[in-house]
């Protein structure tokens, strides 16, 4: 699923469709689009734009303008598992989300589930093979905890070292700090050679400390390098592995329900 740096590189690409007068909506994927009706979004947009893209960890969502030049209500946007934003004109396309691997079966028309023209000719697109995204008006983020690039770290300290859940559960738990998952959590936890398993509320404010500084590296290499995947131990997540800081083997178990490597040695 796209992490908080696959989003963010959608959300930077959706910055090419702001100011473009919208021509015509695709609202018409009755899933990718609930609880709204085919038209309901394309009555709002059309003859508007869109004025601002905004992330809050795992979710965008634009700032609109109706036709009227008044602000309207707010396009929420959800990669999904495996979604993708596509922005084109002027002869040029740009890409956000999940990355595109070489062996990628070629893109379909009908894996558009939501696609926005505008009257220059370009269009905004969401890509979504498995059909897991979602596209809504006013989005309601109020369950969402502090957007993890932008917590501070006093606030990080409180929010996740507190209760007896794994500390990589307390990672993954949206509603403390959005837009870690799975391979954020471990590439983190490995960074600051903490035990994945290890109960929140026992972590010092050292301990703390580091693991902030931990997801800080990881999210400014992950986000400069194209997404989670590049990070330094996501490479060595499989049976047989060594740490590749120590050499120690690597182990793998399930944590707060998501399968976990950690190393042996570092983070026992």
């Amino acid at each position: 699923m796209p992490e908080l740096p696959e989003v963010e590189s959608a959300r930077q690409a959706l910055e090419a469709a702001l100011g473009r007068e919208i021509r015509s909506v695709d609202d018409s994927d009755e899933w990718v689009c609930r609880p709204h009706r085919p038209g309901d979004i394309a009555r709002v947009l059309v003859g508007g734009r869109l004025t601002a893209a905004h992330r809050l960890g795992k979710t965008m969502y634009c700032e609109t303008e109706g036709r009227d030049g008044r602000p309207g209500p707010h396009l929420g946007v959800h990669l999904g598992m495996g979604g993708r934003i596509i922005v084109s004109g002027a002869g040029e396309e740009r890409g956000g989300g999940e990355p595109v691997r070489p062996d990628r079966t070629p893109r379909k028309p009908e894996w558009d589930r939501f696609t926005v023209t505008f009257t220059d000719g370009g269009r905004l697109r969401l890509f979504d093979k498995r059909r897991l995204g979602r596209v809504r008006l006013e989005p309601d983020l109020s369950l969402l905890g502090p957007d993890a690039e932008m917590i501070t770290r006093e606030e990080f300290r409180a929010r996740v070292g507190r209760g007896q859940a794994p500390v990589k559960a307390r990672l993954l738990d949206q509603s403390v700090l959005a837009g870690v998952g799975n391979l954020l959590a471990d590439e983190t936890l490995w960074q600051a050679a903490v035990s994945p398993s290890a109960p929140a509320s026992g972590l010092g404010g050292a301990t703390l400390d580091r693991l902030y500084d931990a997801l800080e590296r990881a999210l400014k290499a992950a986000i400069a390098n194209g997404g989670v995947h590049t990070g330094e131990v996501i490479p060595f997540r499989h049976a047989d592995a060594s740490c590749p800081r120590c050499g120690a083997p690597m182990v793998h178990g399930t944590v707060g329900g998501r399968s976990t490597w950690w190393c042996s040695a570092e983070q026992a």
